[in-house]
């Protein structure tokens, strides 16, 4: 890649995260190389038309990922932010995307207007889902004029095996972690304790090689991310606290003004883990209780008013963003701030 002004069209794809990766990294290697910033602009394509100023299933799912994909852009950019611009938006909102030159000509269109001279696709990339797309839209936009590359990361199976080959790294993270985990138990170094939990974490190790700890471990990520959870445990006690503050004095009234009432809302949270611990902590703080997740959609009973307002402000799902996702995550809106938005676009 030659190229600093890129154009990144994105929909949701199994390999859409190393894309971003990639392209980011070579813009940065592109803006040391000239010396001036680089631009990378992602694109979400919409495949309905839109006849009016409304929010529809389809433009809340493109500000969704656009969100996730900032988020990671910022994430890998880390200290050299100034290095490169990201900008996130929508196209073909005003028109008919039906085939590979219809995309093309949509998104050529958007890097002539901005001065962008490469297209970087997914190799995931298929915004309608169904027949592949890719090979002759990159035909098409190549056709224009416009440098094409796609993304070189390994496409995912789309029926993964259970197990895959494992590597020692995996086996001596897994014996360790075994291992530490026994004696933590045991409560004790006795020489009877260190051997018979080397025996077992190296059963463990060995039975689950395979099976556990198989995604890439990127260690400086996981250290960062590891240094933000010590920050949001003593953070989470704190709300913990004034809940049950809060609850006892509601618990004391002698009206007992409780206001029952199940919310729903989507968390701008993604993947199983940042997800998990959401929920968690969303039931382990009083007055609030997560009665079920599908995917990113939260169903929690409220007990008060003041429980509802404490989750739609947002300020749980924001360090859980911090923890997972780096402090440019807190720029995401809150789930009140997307609700208004939401109002907005509507009117």
């Amino acid at each position: 890649m030659t190229s600093s002004r890129l154009l990144v069209p994105v929909s949701e794809s199994r390999t859409l995260r190393n894309t971003v990766a990639y392209v980011v990294q070579e813009a940065l290697e592109r803006a040391t190389e000239t010396g001036s910033s680089a631009t990378i602009h992602f694109v979400y394509p919409l495949s309905e038309r839109l006849t009016y100023d409304s929010e529809t299933k389809e433009t809340e799912t493109a500000h969704t990922l656009l969100d996730r994909v900032a988020v990671w852009a910022e994430e890998d950019l880390g200290d050299n932010a100034d290095d490169v611009t990201l900008e996130t938006t929508m196209v073909g909102a005003r028109e008919y995307l039906f085939s590979p030159a219809d995309y093309a000509d949509v998104f050529v269109r958007y890097a002539r207007d901005h001065d962008l001279d490469c297209a970087v696709f997914d190799p995931g990339f298929n915004p309608i889902g169904t027949a592949p797309l890719l090979p002759p839209l990159e035909a098409e936009v190549r056709r224009t004029g416009l440098s094409v590359e796609e993304a070189p990361v390994q496409r995912e199976r789309r029926s993964p095996l259970l197990v895959k080959r494992g590597t020692l790294a995996q086996f001596f993270s897994l014996f360790s972690v075994s291992y530490l985990f026994y004696l933590l138990l045991a409560g004790s170094l006795a020489p009877f304790e260190l051997a018979t939990g080397a025996i077992t974490a190296s059963i463990v190790a060995v039975s689950l090689w395979g099976i556990s700890l198989t995604t890439p471990v990127h260690p400086i990520r996981t250290i960062k991310r590891l240094g933000r959870f010590a920050l949001y445990i003593p953070y989470l006690l704190w709300q913990i606290v004034k809940a049950n503050v809060e609850i006892a004095r509601v618990v004391l009234h002698p009206d007992l003004p409780i206001d029952p009432k199940m919310v729903e809302f989507d968390a701008a949270v993604w993947s199983e883990l940042p997800v998990t611990t959401l929920a968690n902590s969303i039931t382990l703080t009083p007055g609030t209780l997560t009665v079920d997740v599908s995917r990113r959609h939260f169903t929690v009973h409220t007990l008060t008013g003041s429980s509802r307002e404490d989750l739609f402000d947002g300020s749980l799902e924001r360090a859980v963003r911090f923890v997972f996702y780096g402090l440019s995550a807190a720029r995401i809106p809150s789930p009140v701030e997307r609700m208004d938005r939401d109002e907005e676009d509507t009117r």
